[in-house]
C-alpha cells in the first residue's frame, strides 16, 4: 500500500446524465460522486476492493449517510469532492466528503461505512493492515 493521504481530493466533471432537465445535479447524485471518491481514495492507498474480498473476505456497506445540500452543481461544472476519514471504528470508518466548486462548498456528508464479512454479511473487523494503514488519517491520531 503507498502512503495515505489525510485529505483526498477527487475531480469529477457534470455530464448531462448527472443532471435533470433543468440541467442541476440530481441530488441522488452526490452520494455517487462520493462512493467514487471513497473507491478511488482507497485505490490510491492501494486498496482494491473486489481483492480485498477475495484475499480476506470483507466488503464494506453503508450503514448511514447524512447529508448537506447549499449550492447547485451544474451540466459541464468541475467538481472536487474531498473525503477524509472522520471516524475509525474495529469494525466501521466514518467518512467526511465534500463536493466543492472552485473552493465553494456545495454538498458535504458524513458517510458511515461498515465492514461485514461477504459470506454471512455479519459485522467483523477490518483487516489489520488496513486499519494500520487508516490508523493515522483519524482527527486526534497526531498527524493532523
Amino acid at each position: 500500500m503507498s502512503s495515505p493521504a489525510s485529505d483526498f481530493r477527487f475531480p469529477i466533471r457534470v455530464y448531462y446524465e448527472d443532471t435533470d432537465a433543468g440541467g442541476v445535479v440530481y441530488y441522488a447524485n452526490y452520494l455517487k460522486f462520493f462512493e467514487r471518491a471513497r473507491t478511488e481514495w482507497l485505490r490510491a492507498l492501494g486498496v482494491e476492493q473486489r481483492l480485498l474480498a477475495e484475499q480476506t473476505g470483507c466488503i464494506f456497506v453503508v450503514r448511514a449517510i447524512r447529508t448537506d445540500y447549499r449550492r447547485p452543481a451544474c451540466l459541464d461544472d468541475q467538481l472536487v469532492i474531498r473525503s477524509s476519514v472522520a471516524r475509525l471504528g474495529r469494525a466501521s470508518i466514518d467518512f467526511s466528503q465534500a463536493c466543492e466548486r472552485g473552493g465553494e462548498l456545495l454538498a458535504s456528508g458524513l458517510v458511515q461505512v461498515g465492514c461485514v464479512d461477504r459470506t454471512t454479511m455479519r459485522p467483523r473487523a477490518l483487516p489489520a493492515e488496513l486499519a494500520q494503514r487508516l490508523a493515522p488519517l483519524e482527527p486526534g491520531s497526531g498527524t493532523d
